[in-house]
């Protein structure tokens, strides 16, 4: 009996340390990677945000920026606001439940709500209309952004997105552990931060392989952020919901109008690129499909005037984007960063981009 009182006293113990070093690593994180912008209560949610207003010269129409998972506003702020400034209106903001920005009461679970939330956003700063840019989990919420609020978008670009159901619906099993009542919250608020502090490097160089991390990305871009036990849960949440909820939403996309651009690459370590970038371009009628050889799954950071082009293209120029996914092409065919760490994922055998 003695050793069993001695067993859960040293689990007590054990848990209320990893309880001790996730807050005290939450603030640390934060105190490195404090808020870059302002704060607005949508519905309930604080939602935080950078608003940089249209110059009196502004040659491009307003532009809202959707980032993904496991990340915040940051991510796509840095390596494109420096290409737009004093060029176009811009909304970068962290989606709910990420970075600084609140979940709200219940009502940003799923990309419908979130959509939702960026355009009661847009109508507080007075945007009316505006191109949206989503990368990866942030393309499904461009989706139904495109589709639910029609009256808002100009155009609509999507790098390297999620958005289709994929055979069997597999996501990583942490995803599918923090979701679950009790045990999910223990796990987030003892593991997630020490596990995940001591993965994120490596799953980061698979995020961008074969194409090189940025020098000091993880830190300026302030990706730590998402390893605070709420903000992870809001990740797990979005990430093991993204199968059901488009299971109902793809056979949808038939009813966006917007024109529309889709830049993936072949290499992407991270989502089925023929599942949901072919998806987008058979739903959405008019799309562009933008195929770029050896590129991973940041577009953003690795393809920025590719992606710069692709938003003057929905914005009504001439622009030819397959003349400047050569250039990339030209410029990272050699890089093979991660190669032999970071495995090529194989496209389930059953049928691509189910309706």
């Amino acid at each position: 009996m003695n050793l069993i009182y001695a067993a859960l006293a040293f689990l007590m113990a054990l848990v209320l340390a990893l309880v001790g070093v996730t807050r005290v690593g939450s603030w640390l994180i934060e105190h490195r990677s404090p808020p870059a912008g302002e704060f607005a209560d949508i519905d309930g949610a604080l939602i935080h945000y950078v608003h940089i207003p249209a110059p009196a010269d502004a040659d491009l129409p307003p532009i809202v920026f959707i980032h993904g998972a496991s990340a915040n506003l940051r991510d796509q702020m840095l390596p494109l606001r420096p290409l737009l400034e004093g060029r176009a209106e811009m909304l970068f903001f962290d989606r709910p439940g990420f970075g600084w920005s609140g979940r709200g009461p219940g009502n940003n679970e799923d990309p419908s709500a979130q959509a939702a939330t960026i355009a009661a956003l847009m109508d507080r700063l007075g945007i009316r209309k505006a191109i949206i840019v989503g990368h990866s989990f942030g393309g499904v919420v461009t989706a139904a952004f495109g589709r639910e609020h029609a009256d808002k978008t100009l155009g609509l670009v999507f790098l390297a997105p999620a958005t289709h159901p994929w055979p069997g619906g597999a996501t990583s099993w942490y995803y599918d552990l923090t979701i679950i009542p009790v045990i999910g919250r223990l796990f987030s608020e003892t593991l997630s931060y020490p596990a995940g502090t001591l993965r994120m490097a490596d799953t980061t160089t698979c995020v961008f392989s074969p194409n090189k991390v940025p020098d000091g990305y993880l830190v300026s871009a302030a990706i730590p952020l998402v390893l605070r036990p709420s903000a992870f849960r809001a990740n797990a949440t979005d990430v093991a919901g993204l199968y059901r909820y488009a299971l109902g939403a793809a056979p949808r996309y038939k009813e966006i109008t917007a024109p529309a651009v889709v830049i993936s690459g072949d290499r992407d370590k991270v989502v089925y690129a023929h599942i949901h970038s072919v998806g987008l371009l058979r739903d959405i009628s008019g799309a562009e499909l933008v195929w770029v050889r050896n590129l991973g799954h940041k577009p953003d950071w690795i393809a920025p005037d590719l992606v710069i082009g692709a938003i003057e293209r929905v914005a009504g120029r001439d622009i030819d984007l397959q003349a400047i996914a050569r250039k990339v092409e030209a410029r990272i065919a050699g890089d093979a960063y991660g190669v032999g760490k970071c495995a090529d994922i194989k496209e389930p055998e059953a049928e691509l981009a189910p309706t």
